[in-house]
């Protein structure tokens, strides 16, 4: 099942659009030349606020954003609006999905060339293709699951999804991602773990002895997303009532 009706759309206009966006979100807006770019805003200490896909149509920005998110991050640009030549408005227009070549028209996720292609035409989504599972497989966190307000995008794996630029200039919490990127491992992130059973999403996940050692998300199978502290997920780990079993 697709989730294209959880997802809306922001339009940017006006002269300064291109040059707003640039100094507020992980990603170099330049790159909308060439497709698709995917990107977050973080808070000023560097954590996630949201992530959406941004595309170019004519000098307009289009924000590809979750529904649940819209609103809000609509209220957080117009916040650092200030004089610059912005308007930030809806666009009533929905979101396609599917796997394979896309048609002219249509945009390759840049997260992943598994995922396929997102289309804003109007065109009819590939129903046929269990998005859940693919994102598990491919390791890909979705906004109010993996993604929350708790979580640095580094951890996340937004560096391997094309979602960070570090050679872009300045933008919001971009000092913090700067000093992650520098650590030499991270002990804590986003991991492919095998399940048996099923837990809650946001259930704690336990080491034998007791000890926490993560945070179940999405689940398909067999498979799941966790957040894991690496050191404690090196033997039999619970979910409540699931095994969890992490091999990297």
């Amino acid at each position: 099942m697709s989730n294209t009706h959880n997802r809306r759309l922001l339009r940017l206009s006006g002269a300064d659009a291109s040059d707003f966006l640039q100094g507020l979100i992980t990603n170099d807006i330049q790159k909308v030349n060439q497709g698709l770019v995917y990107a977050a805003i973080l808070s000023p200490q560097g954590k996630y606020l949201a992530d959406f896909f941004v595309f170019k149509e004519g000098a307009d920005l289009i924000l590809d954003t979750h529904k649940d998110q819209t609103d809000m991050l609509a209220k957080r640009l117009t916040m650092y609006k200030l004089r610059a030549d912005v308007v930030i408005e809806n666009d009533a227009r929905t979101v396609s999905r599917g796997l394979g070549t896309p048609d002219d028209g249509a945009f390759i996720d840049p997260r992943c060339d598994a995922l396929g292609w997102r289309a804003y035409d109007g065109r009819t989504d590939d129903d046929t293709v269990d998005w859940a599972a693919l994102n598990i497989e491919h390791l890909i966190p979705q906004a109010g699951i993996e993604l929350s307000g708790d979580s640095y995008i580094l951890e996340i794996g937004f560096e391997r999804l094309n979602g960070v630029d570090f050679k872009k200039g300045c933008y919001v919490g971009q000092e913090v991602t700067a000093r992650m990127k520098h650590k030499t491992e991270f002990k804590k992130g986003l991991a492919r773990v095998q399940i048996e059973g099923s837990a809650p999403i946001g259930t704690d996940i336990t080491t034998a002895d007791g000890k926490t050692a993560g945070t179940l998300f999405s689940q398909s199978a067999t498979q799941a997303l966790a957040y894991l502290r690496f050191d404690r997920a090196t033997g039999p780990l619970n979910a409540k009532d699931a095994q969890i079993t992490y091999a990297p």
